[in-house]
């Protein structure tokens, strides 16, 4: 059984090597996990020998089956758990993240399979992530980004990639919150910033940075 640190990289290596301009590298692991890289290189060293990553000096880091089967139930019990506090205890979006990374590490799987039952199979968590089944298959992963949208087109925010407190808290100074509807008016050719309208008379500019953090579909 991996300890909760052990748990705790095995997720930060399945996140890194899901997102499209990332890897599993030593130097992002230790970013992700706000550490040093030789106390990261000590860990791999440790989650090899209990066969759950391959690794390398010098190469990105993969998860093995079991490596991969631990991560992934660690964010199914996170995004069950998050659901669960917005929808039953109405915490908001923003508050939910830090309560869930207690909550993800607790080992019991029927409590699990109750808690996503009693939910009634939630597809996705309260940021627009998908919640994988008790087999670990994901629904359909969510890709475009405001980031990659077109002028005079209208999408509406269905989830975000970053979950820090520091872009909550911006997204709660621009208004925009899941189900935000969106106009891009302009795109700077200089930096991608982008004018944008949530509303007839709420007309503002984005970055690109906080653009490529929210999921969109085109309405």
């Amino acid at each position: 059984m991996p300890s909760l640190t052990e748990e705790n990289y095995l997720k930060a290596i399945f996140v890194l090597n899901e997102e499209k301009e990332s890897k599993a590298t030593t130097n992002a692991i230790a970013d992700k996990m706000e550490t040093k890289a030789s106390s990261v290189t000590d860990m791999l060293k440790r989650l090899k020998e209990k066969e759950l990553v391959h690794y390398k000096k010098y190469q990105a880091v993969k998860l093995t089956k079991a490596g991969e089967k631990v991560a992934v139930s660690i964010i199914r019990k996170h995004r069950l758990w998050e659901y669960f506090l917005v929808e039953k205890l109405h915490f908001g979006w923003d508050e939910v993240h830090d309560i869930a990374e207690q909550l993800e590490h607790i080992q019991s799987p029927q409590l699990t399979n109750r808690l996503e039952q009693f939910l009634d199979f939630p597809k996705m968590d309260p940021h627009g992530d998908p919640i994988p089944d008790k087999d670990g298959k994901f629904p359909m992963k969510l890709s475009l980004t405001l980031g990659e949208a077109k002028v005079n087109n209208h999408y509406l925010v269905i989830g975000v990639k970053d979950h820090s407190t520091p872009f909550f808290n911006h997204l709660k100074q621009l208004k925009i919150d899941l189900g935000t509807e969106i106009k891009v008016n302009k795109i700077s050719d200089f930096d991608q910033s982008m004018e944008v309208n949530i509303s007839t008379d709420n007309q503002f500019v984005i970055s690109h940075e906080a653009a490529k953090n929210l999921f969109i579909k085109e309405l």
